[in-house]
């Protein structure tokens, strides 16, 4: 079973509620296929989000978004695909949103939010 460093887990706890707070509800985290993994399943009003979560403590090797290769996003689309043929049921309406996050020393964040990053 995968286990997210600290950083990442804490990062990923702090993406759900900012999105929560963004009116999302979140229906799954950490869903893993062997291919790839999707951070957090959303639904943000009548739409299926995929969420992918990149946490960091600074930008001094880039923000949190530049560590979204294009082989990632590739990954988190196909892991998103099979998660939709599994849950037929979920709105038709698909995106997939990013969430960076920036953690100082004193643990305070810095969050934003990309809607449609694959588009």
């Amino acid at each position: 079973m995968y286990i997210p460093n600290p950083t990442a887990r804490l990062g990923e706890k702090l993406a759900a509620e900012y999105l929560e707070k963004q009116g999302y509800k979140i229906i799954e985290r950490n869903f893993r296929k062997g291919w790839g993994e999707i951070d957090i399943i959303a639904l943000d009003d009548k739409t299926l989000v995929f969420v992918e979560v990149k946490t960091k403590t600074s930008n001094k090797f880039g923000t949190p978004f530049e560590a979204m290769t294009p082989f990632k996003i590739k990954a988190l689309e196909r892991t998103a695909m099979f998660y939709k043929k599994l849950h037929p049921e979920l709105p038709e309406a698909l995106r997939i949103d990013a969430v960076g996050v920036v953690l100082s020393k004193d643990k305070n964040a810095k969050i934003d939010l990309i809607k449609n990053i694959y588009g």
